[in-house]
Parts: C-alpha cells; structure tokens; sequence
C-alpha cells in the first residue's frame, strides 16, 4: 500500500481514512436539492471514465485519448447539433442555475454551516491560452475573501498548492492541490479549526522522485509539438494541448503515451484541454473534500453543508461524495450542457462570484437579524 504523509492536530481525524475512502457510484440526492425527473429533449453527454494507461495495445490507447481529446474540447461541444435552446432548456430543468434558486440553495443550508470548496482555473479565473497567465481578477479576490470570514473555504485544484497561493493571495484558505494530494491548512484565521491549525496531508510522498523524472522526460518528449505545455504540479504532472493544432494531437497522444510505458504507477485522465498524469493511488479532489471535512470535525456531523464549485470532469469525484452523503451540493461551471453529478449550474467564473457576493450578503443580513431578534 502506498505510505502516507498526513499530519493532523487531532489523532482521531481523517488519517485512517485517507487513502481507502472509495466514492461510489449511488445517485441519490440530498432530500433538500433533489434532481428533477428526466424530460424529454436529452443532453449532451460527455464521456467521464478515466482514461487508464493499461488496458488495449499502443495505437488504440492512443485513439481513444484523441476521441476524449476531442470531446472535451469547447469547440467541438460547441458545434454538436444537441447544443440548441432545446436541449439547454432540458439540462437546465436537471441543473437550474444556482443564482435564479439561490433562495432555495439558503433554505436548504438553513442551521448548519456551511463549508466553501472552490476549483480554480474555470471557477475563479477564466480558462486562458497560457496557464501561467490564470489570474483572478481583484473583485473575485474580495468575493473570496469575504466568504472565508463566514465559512471555511477551500481552493481545490489540480495545480500545484504553491502555485494556486501565488495566483489566490490569500492565507486565511486551506488549500488542496494537486488534484488534493497536496493539502494545507490555512496560515491565518483559526476560529474554524478544531485544535492546532497545522494540518497537511501527502498522501503521494513517495511519487515525488517518479514525477520529476516523467517531467524532464516529458518535456524533452513532446518539445516537438508546438504549443504543447508540460507542468509540474509537484504531485501530477499536466500537459496542456489547449494551443496545439488538431491535427498534433495523435502525435501529442503517442508522445505521452511512450512515456508513460515505463512507469506503470502512473495513469493519465483528462480535463478540459489537458491531459493529467497521477499515481495510481485512491485519491481525488472527493477524498480531499471527505478530509478536510473531518479536519474541520464534520465527518460525522448533519450539521454541515458543503458547497463545492467547479467547472472540470475532475470536480466530478467531489460532486459524487456530495451525493452519497446527503449534504450539500456541488455547482458546476459551464456553457454548455454536459453529464454531471452536480445540483445546480452557472455559466462562467463571473456568475461564481456574483454567487459568493450574494452569499456573503445573505449571512450578514443573518446575522443582522439574529441581533435584532435577540434585542
């Protein structure tokens, strides 16, 4: 079994489940956001599975990333005949947006505290040509500053943690990257942490000398393919083909793929324009929501209500632990219509934070009338 790195104040937190905790497939909803019946009119359904390195021979590996390639490719969801005001209309009925029900969203939340876990690129930052240019802008800085002073609030990405800081600036946030292999306790602001506010958890430690090594081998691999990208996320390893031309991507994919022959402990999934490489372990961005709510005492409890936002398929394992507990709910991020676990939508990080605005004035005005009441 893979070792962990975990360090929590309290010895009764989620170290023990850490690494095994398995999302299942169960659809049921929390009884307050329950999903609408099916409609007639469908939707267009992208595939989620995760692309594995095992499996079939060199060529079709390398066909079946392309097709994904493609099908989460903004421009090709774009152009598909099921995107009309039809079948928005329909996915719409199973996903409403979460600012024209943000009423019914206030309701459900009504006693118990909620907790804030927000993805990054596409969420809080447009998606934007050249990663290293994904910055937030000031108004969403504020917006997400100001849901921390009432909620715990996390940012998790699949960017590497220290990254992520640098574009956020905010100390008073945990933040999980890495796809939440790499999680870290606020610096600052400890009136929601239960004990000690040092908290970390590494549950991939000991890939690290395997992820430096793909990294070299990967850019010396794929350093033919104009606008191909490769990052290191400390933990996982991103190559980015958002500004390759179509017609590279087989070559790209074959590039990745002989690669990836030598280092059977890794596997490749996808995001919206990316290809990820992650150890082969049982961690995702669900385990590290699952974590850091029993971090923050509310393994167990009914008195919380995670929110989770985000805009990618690998949002999705959050989205599903939200189901299967039967709190809270995830919002997806997106234009158009797309298989997802999550309750509600909005269509782009500027509707994010008009959400985060409006939830920042509904608990002040909470609170206002709490002291009145008491008066």
């Amino acid at each position: 079994m893979t070792n962990q790195n975990v360090a929590v104040s309290d010895p009764k937190s989620a170290i023990g489940m850490a690494i095994d905790v398995i999302v299942s497939n169960s659809s049921f909803f929390s009884p307050a956001v329950r999903k609408p019946p099916t409609v007639p009119g469908g939707y267009i359904t992208i595939c989620l599975k995760k692309l594995e390195t095992g499996g079939a021979g060199g060529a079709g590996r390398v066909g079946a990333w392309v097709d994904s390639m493609r099908a989460s490719s903004p421009t090709h969801i774009k152009s598909t005949p099921l995107s009309d005001s039809e079948a928005l209309s329909s996915w719409m009925l199973h996903h409403p947006s979460a600012l024209r029900t943000f009423e019914q969203i206030t309701n459900a939340s009504e006693g118990k505290q909620i907790v804030m876990f927000l993805d990054y690129d596409g969420t809080l930052s447009p998606i934007v040509e050249d990663p290293d240019q994904a910055f937030m802008s000031k108004e969403m800085r504020a917006a997400v500053k100001d849901v921390a002073r009432y909620f715990p609030t996390a940012i998790v990405s699949g960017r590497c943690r220290d990254k992520v800081y640098r574009f956020v600036k905010l100390s008073e946030l945990y933040y999980a990257g890495s796809h939440g292999m790499d999680i870290k306790g606020p610096a600052k602001g400890r009136k929601y942490k239960k004990g000690d506010q040092s908290l970390l958890c590494q549950p991939a430690s000991e890939f690290l000398p395997m992820i430096d090594e793909v990294y070299k081998a990967l850019l010396e691999k794929t350093k033919s393919t104009p606008g191909a990208k490769v990052e290191n996320n400390k933990f996982c390893l991103s190559v980015h083909f958002r500004c390759v031309d179509e017609q590279r991507w087989t070559a790209l994919a074959e590039q990745v793929r002989l690669v990836l022959n030598q280092y059977p402990k890794l596997r490749l999934t996808q995001g919206r324009k990316v290809l990820e490489i992650r150890p082969t372990i049982k961690w995702d961005k669900g385990n590290a929501l699952e974590f850091l709510l029993e971090s923050l005492g509310y393994a167990n409890s009914n008195d919380v209500f995670p929110i989770y936002i985000g805009d990618d398929r690998t949002d999705e394992d959050a989205f599903k632990v939200l189901r299967n507990r039967g709190q809270g709910f995830g919002i997806l991020v997106s234009k158009f219509p797309k298989e997802t676990s999550a309750s509600y939508s909005l269509q782009e990080p500027t509707e994010v934070m008009n959400f985060l605005q409006l939830l920042v004035e509904w608990k002040r005005r909470s609170l206002q009338d709490d002291i009145l009441s008491r008066d």
